[in-house]
């Protein structure tokens, strides 16, 4: 048999070359260290860009309108709006997402699980927040006291990758957990502190489009473009409400299935009965596209269903957000001019003074302080593998406050120098805490050996 097989065309040499470097890139492109490279590369190209000679055109750039119309109707927003409101949306559906994902089978599971990161979160909220407030109290400055609330998991875990696998799995689980629950908070923070009074006209076309969500999803609609427009109208819903609308793809996120929807046949059962099918009815040479039509979308339709949902999002969205919309934001927000932030101002030293001494110092020792009052009350333990240097290391890692805590300054600073002094200090305090962190990590896990 298998003499009659036909041969097959030689592959051309430009297309294998091509095909092992995407196949690299992809290789490359998983590496959560390059993530938080990229990202770094981002804010220092703004940096560099917003204190060159052409500093002014980096802030004329973000500002530039962009117009879409329809006959009399016309809707203009920056390219600023256009990232932070806009693009910012998809990375918090992937952040609902897994914050769904961690509630169904991972670290926020139950709350034996849940105890110690969640515990650890809350201490590494709460310090940075007092410390801040402190500083600042009674001044225009205090407005800025969530700013140095977040982690940056993207950098955070990155950061981690470099220390390589001397660092126990348990520890960057412990991370990933903190890190999820931080981001809760902060989205909670932005809902409650950061939201102007509410147009409930906009919360009624919010819950139509949630509702919609709903019907299709019991209607049993799977593809993902089928959402676009019952999210673009939660997204639409909130604007108008006056909650920052990024928050509805974390609640979109929050509301994806965890499991693949009710099929007559198991996926890999409708994947092998339809591949033996297609193999009998293939045959080369012949036009057979409509005997093998059928089969094919099966296929397709079975391949989908492998994976539930809420992992689809993530991974169909995985490189769109660590290579496209979070270094687009640090590109559109991390471009602080020195002068703008005119740190000889008083009030822009509060500020970063505030934020350094919070995300520094207060993140860990807020961490430290919460996971050593649970331990020693009994509340939980330390997981397998993981020992107080592993604590102080998540504690110093929770320090690098990039993206979440940039966009928080964003909300909380109407004043153009102020918000240059938050953004500076942002970066200042997360390369701050990612050095120590290394420093911390080689000294304590340097020695020791992967399992």
């Amino acid at each position: 048999m298998s003499e009659n097989k036909p041969a097959l065309p030689a592959i051309p040499r430009p297309q294998l070359l091509t095909e092992r470097a995407l196949a690299a890139l992809e290789r490359f492109s998983h590496i959560e260290a390059v993530s938080g490279i990229v990202l770094l590369l981002a804010a220092i190209t703004a940096l560099v860009w917003a204190n060159s000679p052409v500093g002014d055109s980096y802030d004329h750039f973000w500002h530039t309108q962009v117009t879409l119309g329809l006959g009399d109707f016309s809707v203009s927003r920056s390219l600023h709006f256009l990232v932070n409101d806009g693009l910012m949306t998809i990375f918090f559906l992937v952040v609902g997402a897994e914050i769904r994902q961690e509630i169904k089978d991972g670290a926020l599971a139950n709350m034996q699980l849940a105890t110690l990161p969640l515990g650890a979160a809350l201490g590494g909220v709460l310090m940075p927040a007092f410390l801040y407030f402190a500083l600042n109290h009674g001044t225009a400055a205090s407005a800025g006291w969530a700013v140095p609330t977040a982690t940056d998991i993207a950098f955070a875990v990155g950061v981690l990758a470099l220390l390589g696998k001397s660092i126990p799995a348990s520890v960057r689980i412990l991370l990933l957990a903190l890190a999820i629950i931080d981001d809760i908070v902060a989205i909670l923070i932005i809902a409650v502190f950061y939201t102007a009074s509410l147009d409930y006209l906009g919360l009624l076309v919010a819950v139509a489009g949630l509702l919609l969500v709903l019907v299709f999803q019991r209607m049993g609609i799977s593809k993902a473009y089928a959402y676009v427009l019952p999210g673009a109208i939660v997204w639409f819903g909130l604007l108008k409400t006056g909650v920052h609308p990024t928050l509805a793809g974390v609640i979109l996120g929050l509301m994806t299935p965890v499991y693949s929807k009710p099929m007559a046949e198991r996926p890999v059962d409708v994947i092998r009965r339809n591949f033996n099918e297609l193999m009998e009815r293939f045959t080369p040479g012949s036009d057979n596209r409509d005997a093998v039509a059928e089969p094919l979308r099966q296929l397709r339709d079975a391949q989908r269903e492998v994976l539930p949902p809420v992992q689809r999002v993530q991974v169909g969205l995985h490189l769109w957000v660590a290579f496209g919309v979070m270094p687009l934001f640090a590109l559109a927000n991390a471009g602080v001019s020195f002068d703008g932030a005119n740190l000889s101002d008083a009030m822009s030293q509060h500020v970063f003074a505030g934020v350094m001494i919070a995300l520094v110092l207060g993140k860990p020792l807020g961490v430290l302080l919460a996971s050593v009052l649970l331990v020693k009350l009994n509340i939980c333990r330390l997981p397998e593998g993981v020992t107080w240097g592993g604590v102080g290391l998540v504690g110093l890692l929770a320090g690098i406050g990039f993206t979440m805590s940039i966009f928080i300054a964003s909300l909380a600073f109407t004043d153009p120098t102020l918000l240059a002094s938050a953004k500076l200090s942002v970066l200042a305090a997360s390369t701050v805490a990612a050095v120590l962190g290394l420093v911390w990590g080689k000294l304590t896990f340097g020695k020791a050996r992967p399992a």
